[in-house]
């Protein structure tokens, strides 16, 4: 599979317990970046959809499949596919009554979140979630802090703006400190976003 540049393509043994023909399954991997996170918040929406809180889900990746080989009778593999579409965001569901839609974003800096960690669409995205009544945001986790925040869309916005006007490129970990919503991680769920998401529709009927 064709990946966009930078981005490395990792071979994950399939697991079978039959007869049934082994797959090769290939992921984009950043040099690992995303994953603990996004397997943290994974275990966090099946923790919220097991003991009925939420219906959340990771949202599949759009792409078109161009060609497929056949080494044997038994065994197909795909070895050339594109992004169909750019994806939008990583996570997408309903709670209280609300849509819920949100990319979850990991960070190495002690010192700031960097915008270009952010894509143009990613935040028209949230924007007309926000427009249309939804709650929109993205989860960031300071990794060498093990802390969560809840950057409001509205929030990331003001930061961009001022960067195409010449200002930083990127957000200090002070803001996320001072002004975002932070959540607790924990063992279930190991990540409790939605306490966040409380907050966000609290000030959302708030503002109505």
């Amino acid at each position: 599979m064709k990946f966009p540049a930078g981005v490395k393509k990792t071979y994950i043994a399939p697991i079978s317990n039959s007869n049934e023909p082994k797959k090769k399954i290939w992921k984009a991997n950043m040099a690992n970046k995303g994953m603990p996170l996004e397997d943290m918040v994974n275990r966090s929406n099946e923790y919220y959809l097991s003991n009925d809180i939420a219906v959340i889900h990771k949202k599949p990746i759009p792409i078109q499949i161009v060609k497929v080989d056949y080494p044997s009778r038994n065994k197909a593999v795909i070895s050339e596919a594109y992004y169909r579409t750019p994806s939008t965001t990583d996570y997408n569901g309903v709670y209280k009554g609300y849509y819920i839609d949100f990319d979850a974003k990991e960070c190495s800096s002690e010192t700031s979140f960097t915008l270009s960690n952010i894509h143009e669409h990613q935040a028209i995205h949230l924007h007309n979630v926000k427009r249309h009544g939804g709650i929109g945001f993205f989860l960031v986790s300071f990794n060498k802090y093990s802390e969560y925040y809840l950057l409001d869309v509205d929030q990331y916005q003001e930061f961009k703006d001022k960067a195409d006007k010449g200002d930083r490129k990127s957000i200090p970990y002070s803001f996320f400190k001072e002004s975002c919503i932070k959540v607790n991680s924990g063992y279930m769920p190991e990540i409790d976003y939605l306490k966040g998401v409380d907050i966000l529709i609290k000030k959302k009927i708030e503002e109505q």
